[in-house]
């Protein structure tokens, strides 16, 4: 099947600052693609040349089978977008607004259907400054539909929503997928992204510097798995490095009681540490195994935390 997106070796310079540095990846249709990286790396330039608010300095953008930077009228009625914050007028309601959206189109959504389809029914003709933040976040969604895009870019779609929020435009996203939409979606949150995403591309320093799938990414991490253990009696942690299969063994961060046991054989760990326990007529409240996480991968190809 042919991909919905196709970008090559794209290049953004502003001055002699290179934000983005050959930026290569394809989406496939009815695909959700991650886009991850720390402040600066290159993401949103990126995306504002995929979505034609900046012009490359080099490259080719490629949606839905044409040049994008060529046939941008054309482009533009086959994409919708949600950018990081939805500001409109603050006096026009969530009616009004994708009725305007609406007229900017040949061929429109129905309004009815997408403030049904976004729960908006109940602040249809509610002025927009009165909406709460997750009521903006799926008026954000509806507007990006309104064209019947072939392929949607959100950008920090749950930025500063509550948890029930976020899990509510979690279920639309998934549901964009399931109509067979393409998403190209950007997220600080690490968790989204593993839990959305079919693919997952990491750009750094303008660069893509790993691409696949969570459980592809998750598997060339250099982390070991992690046994965390709570005793009543605090462990030695000469002993736990003593043990079958350990690497390291240290205190719990942030004051937390307990251990942490980097391993390279779980299993064999567990049994020596429970036998270490029983010799020591000592009771073991609580044991946990963390393996390596997508955060992991991140931190070691960049040197920082998706957040900082």
């Amino acid at each position: 099947m042919p991909s919905q997106v196709i970008v090559r070796d794209l290049i953004k310079s502003y001055g002699a600052l290179q934000a983005v540095r050959g930026v290569s990846f394809e989406i496939a249709r009815g695909e959700i693609f991650g886009m991850l990286g720390p402040n600066g790396a290159g993401k949103t330039t990126t995306l504002e040349c995929v979505i034609g608010l900046r012009d490359p300095d080099g490259g080719s953008i490629e949606i839905s089978g044409l040049d994008a930077r060529r046939n941008r009228r054309e482009v533009k009625e086959r994409i919708g977008a949600q950018l990081q914050n939805t500001a409109l007028q603050d006096k026009i309601t969530p009616r009004e607004a994708l009725k305007l959206f609406a007229s900017f189109y040949r061929k429109p959504a129905d309004v009815p259907t997408l403030l049904n389809r976004f729960s908006l029914n109940e602040k249809a003709d509610a002025y927009f400054d009165s909406l709460s933040g997750g009521q903006r976040q799926r008026l954000g969604l509806a507007l990006a539909l309104i064209n019947e895009p072939e392929f949607l870019l959100l950008d920090e779609p749950t930025a500063g929503l509550d948890p029930q929020s976020r899990r509510e435009l979690h279920d639309a996203i998934k549901a964009m997928r399931s109509d067979g939409r393409s998403v190209l979606l950007t997220t600080h949150y690490i968790e989204e992204a593993e839990l959305l995403c079919d693919r997952i591309a990491i750009i750094d320093q303008g660069k893509i510097i790993a691409l696949g799938t969570p459980a592809e990414l998750i598997s060339k991490a250099k982390a070991l798995p992690r046994i965390v253990v709570n005793t009543v009696c605090p462990l030695n942690l000469e002993r736990l490095r003593g043990l079958h299969g350990v690497v390291e063994a240290i205190e719990n961060a942030n004051g937390s009681r307990g251990s942490q046991i980097s391993t390279r054989k779980v299993g064999e760990t567990i049994i020596d540490l429970v036998k270490m326990l029983e010799a020591e007529k000592n009771e073991l409240l609580d044991l946990h195994i963390k393996q390596p996480s997508l955060e992991d991968v991140f931190i070691e190809l960049t040197g920082r935390r998706l957040r900082d």
